[in-house]
């Protein structure tokens, strides 16, 4: 049950029989992926209990405030989830997000308006009709916007005779509206796809809900066969049981990277590939 975070610590106090029940900076690594919700959270709206306080997971109410100055509760969890695929930083808080959205505007005598229905989500159908796994250049694929990731594909090309110009992999069920997703990096040979990670400008990326379509992005490709390999910089955290955490890649990272893929898919499959650098 929510309850507000007064009541909460009273509880936690309680149940664990300590004045502080969680000390200061114990789930700071975890609230480091979220630099929005850090700029947003204030102790003294809260009681004086600081976020790193509080486990991400707790089911309490908490005072948050915008740059704007908006004041709304909301539990770390629909915090966490709210940028969805909204690509602004106000979405963050309901009410700049609001104020985003444009209204409709009724003129003379009001009268309900009828709701239009909801449009049937249609496949794209774009997307070769290829055997699941299998790796193709798609039309629909975004183009490479990282400079990072550019760096990377650079790197491993430099090392590895398997890094290709191909961008999609055909995946047994919708993603979205294709069946077709787009890893930052494919190594067809290998059957293994490696993801860039940051949290971006604004802390929006790789977080909430978009992460949880990370992991759904991950789930297909398993499915079809492949290996997934996450390079988590910042404070992200692993995703996946290969993934790698890194403040940023580096001549060090990508000597760990191929050690994951020879982890993955053995010395003798990828020395094979191997070009001398």
């Amino acid at each position: 049950m929510t309850e507000p975070v007064q009541q909460w610590w009273a509880r936690r106090q309680f149940s664990r029989g300590r004045d502080v029940p969680y000390d200061v900076g114990t789930y700071r690594s975890a609230w480091a992926a979220y630099p929005e919700l850090i700029r947003q959270y204030h102790p003294e709206l809260n009681h004086g209990i600081v976020l790193s306080q509080v486990p991400l997971a707790a089911d309490v109410l908490l005072c948050w405030e915008c740059r704007l100055g908006h004041r709304f509760a909301a539990t770390p969890t629909e915090q966490r989830e709210r940028p969805g695929r909204v690509r602004r930083q106000s979405s963050w808080c309901p009410e700049c997000a609001s104020l985003a959205r444009p209204q409709p505007v009724i003129l003379g005598e009001a009268r309900a308006i009828p709701r239009r229905p909801k449009p049937t989500t249609t496949l794209c159908t774009k997307t070769p009709d290829l055997p699941a796994g299998e790796a193709f250049v798609s039309v629909c694929a975004p183009a490479v916007a990282s400079a990072a990731e550019a760096r990377v594909r650079a790197a491993l090309t430099r090392r590895l005779a398997c890094v290709s110009g191909m961008n999609a992999v055909k995946i047994s069920r919708p993603f979205f509206r294709h069946t077709e997703v787009w890893p930052d990096i494919l190594l067809p040979e290998l059957r293994v796809a490696i993801e860039y990670d940051t949290v971006g400008r604004h802390g929006l990326e790789h977080v909430g809900k978009r992460q949880d379509a990370d992991l759904r992005k991950d789930r297909a490709l398993r499915a079809t066969g492949w290996e997934v390999v996450r390079i988590r910089t910042g404070k992200l955290e692993p995703l996946g049981p290969h993934d790698l955490q890194m403040p940023s890649f580096t001549a060090r990272g990508l000597d760990r990277l191929l050690d994951t893929l020879r982890d993955i898919r053995g010395s003798l499959m990828l020395d094979a590939y191997l070009v001398d650098d």
